[in-house]
């Protein structure tokens, strides 16, 4: 259900504004769905709106090779990344290199971008030389 918050005007929009049939136990159909950021960014677009219409995203062809491969490589630095944040020994010096690029210019902002760069370009060094 979609939540409105009023002030003296509409302040945010927030959940599905409509929603698609059910049939079989699947939704079909079209939806509107607002939604309303809260956390703190640096980001001053908080509030979006998406539409989905029911035959948006059928896929006419086979995925390209650049695709798979753009596939594997996610899937392989995303589960590196978890288990770097889980390891206790190098987790000090991850974070003290992250406090360290934070505030300069093109530093990542959080610890998680941080690692997705570090990880991605040790990837990119291993697969592309």
């Amino acid at each position: 259900m979609a939540i409105v918050k009023w002030n003296s005007a509409i302040d945010y929009v927030k959940g599905a504004l409509t929603k698609p049939k059910k049939q079989d136990g699947h939704s079909h159909g079209d939806y509107l769905i607002g939604t309303h950021r809260e956390a703190p960014t640096q980001n001053p677009n908080c509030t979006r709106a998406y539409v989905k219409a029911a035959d948006a995203y059928k896929r006419v062809g086979d995925p390209s090779a650049d695709e798979l491969a753009a596939r594997t490589r996610f899937s392989i630095v995303s589960a590196q990344v978890a288990q770097r944040k889980k390891n206790l020994a190098t987790m000090n010096q991850d974070r003290e290199a992250f406090e360290a690029q934070k505030n300069t210019p093109g530093g990542k902002k959080t610890l998680v971008s941080y690692l997705w760069m570090v990880v991605g370009a040790a990837y990119d060094a291993e697969h592309q030389g």
